[in-house]
């Protein structure tokens, strides 16, 4: 059984889409959801689906070893950041190589970096009139969004698409693609 651990910042729609997509899979399972957010929704929604969850601050995660003690206990085999905010420590990376992934509200290597998630991804993309946008499921790395391409889905942008619309489209791609991509990931 391939053990998934999740990261999440916020509201965990993508996290509890995982957590239920793997619900009594026979390959894999998430075993335990971690947040930098204590008020984070994804809480809450981990209560509800019966997983582990844990907030931690900064400190804990960039300054000592004990988010890294976490994980190495839980073991897993793959560490999916599903709208996890803060930049991923190195140490953390070389512990768990080519084992940690993001999903990225856009086509990357457009509308990446810093400070680029989210709804200022989508007003980004409205404001220079893309006529197409999407997710990128990618690998972590020491730098934002940068990290080895698994996986892009695209949509159209219309010239009347907010970028509430737009997040609406991208949503909807991240909840169909994502945990396929996370699936097979697990099975090759």
């Amino acid at each position: 059984m391939k053990r998934i651990v999740i990261f999440a910042s916020g509201s965990g729609t993508n996290a509890e889409n995982l957590i239920k997509f793997f619900h009594n899979r026979e390959n894999a399972s998430v075993i335990q959801v971690l947040t930098n957010n204590p008020h984070a929704k994804v809480l809450d929604r981990c209560k509800t689906l019966a997983v582990s969850a844990l907030s931690f601050n900064k400190i804990a995660f960039t300054k000592t070893d004990d988010v890294l003690n976490v994980l190495k206990a839980s073991k897993p085999d793959l560490i999916v950041l599903a709208g996890f905010l803060w930049k991923f420590p190195e140490f953390i990376l070389n512990e768990f190589p080519n084992k940690v992934i993001n999903v990225h509200p856009a086509l990357l290597p457009k509308y990446g970096g810093k400070g680029m998630y989210g709804i200022h991804v989508h007003e980004a993309v409205v404001a220079n009139k893309e006529t197409e946008t999407g997710i990128t499921i990618h690998y972590v790395n020491e730098h934002y969004d940068e990290g080895a391409i698994i996986f892009q889905a695209k949509c159209d942008v219309n010239d009347s698409d907010t970028a509430e619309n737009v997040a609406a489209k991208i949503h909807e791609l991240e909840m169909e693609h994502f945990p396929k991509v996370v699936d097979k990931l697990l099975s090759e």
